[in-house]
Formats: structure tokens, C-alpha cells, sequence
């Protein structure tokens, strides 16, 4: 009998630490995450190489003509 009460009392110790676990709390979302994803960009044609990049990122000469690099817009267009 009294190692069925010791087996017992281990069955419960045991439920109690490993069988009624809690789920992780959610992440919590920072001000960063919770952000829309930015929307479609405009994208243009270098006039040197025609690669296409956004207009963000591009670089422009007097005419307004849009380039890939400082060096496509020194170089000119083709």
C-alpha cells in the first residue's frame, strides 16, 4: 500500500509539472511589424544599360532622364 500512495503522489507531481503546460504567449508585435507592407513602386528604364529600377532609387540628369548609376549618368545616354 504504501507504494502505491508513493507512486500516486508521483503520477500527480508529475501531471501537475509536465501535463498541464501553458501555450507560449503570442509575440508581441512591435510598431515595426504592424505596418502595411509598402505598395507598388514605380519602375524605370536606366537610359544608359535599360536595366529597370525603382524611381527611389534612380538618378536623374537636367533633361530628367532617369540612370542606374552616377557613372550611366555621367557616361549619357545610348
Amino acid at each position: 500500500m504504501k507504494y502505491l500512495m508513493l507512486l500516486l503522489v508521483i503520477v500527480v507531481v508529475g501531471w501537475l509539472a509536465f501535463g498541464r503546460r501553458r501555450p507560449p504567449p503570442p509575440l508581441s508585435r512591435g510598431p515595426a511589424q504592424s505596418k502595411a507592407p509598402p505598395g507598388p513602386q514605380v519602375m524605370l528604364a536606366c537610359a544608359h544599360c535599360a536595366v529597370h529600377l525603382p524611381q527611389a532609387d534612380a538618378q536623374f540628369d537636367s533633361a530628367g532622364r532617369p540612370f542606374c548609376s552616377e557613372a550611366h549618368r555621367l557616361a549619357g545616354p545610348r
